[in-house]
């Protein structure tokens, strides 16, 4: 039976308002995890830098490898777990995206160490901050998407 404009408009008002509950739902997740993640990665720089004497770089290393694996398992199993990706190239993909924030990470925290003369515990931070974007976007359109 045909349906009235009516009922076709109620319909689509309820799928906006379900699609915006699940994207809200995400990003909350999404912040959440990136937050554990950053505060991981943060405190691994800090620790190795302040425990082993360890270059703020080269700490920065050990401290996004760890991150990646809390990012990549929070990531995967609650904010982008509706997309049911499969694991194995879920992960491959990740990396991917996560590698090449790290190296834009690492470059830009050279840089700015050597030039900003903030220190480097405040600059990795902001550092973390703005590459959060960037990792919820390929995040979502490609890293977990269904395969």
């Amino acid at each position: 039976m045909p349906k009235s404009s009516a009922q076709i408009l109620i319909c689509l008002s309820f799928a906006t308002v379900r699609s915006t509950f699940a994207m809200s739902r995400q990003i909350i997740l999404f912040i959440l995890v990136g937050t554990l993640a950053a505060i991981t990665h943060w405190g691994i720089v800090v620790a190795v830098v302040q425990a082993l004497g360890a270059p703020a770089l080269l700490a920065n290393l050990f401290g996004w490898l760890v991150a990646f694996l809390v990012s990549f398992s929070g990531h995967y199993w609650l904010t982008f777990r509706q997309q049911q990706a499969r694991l194995l190239p879920a992960l491959g993909r990740f990396f991917m995206v996560s590698a090449a924030g790290f190296a834009v990470n690492e470059a830009s925290y050279a840089a700015l160490l050597k030039y900003s003369g903030l220190r480097y515990d405040i600059l990795l931070g902001l550092i973390l901050i703005a590459l959060a974007v960037l990792t919820f976007l390929a995040g979502r359109l490609w890293a977990f998407r269904r395969t």
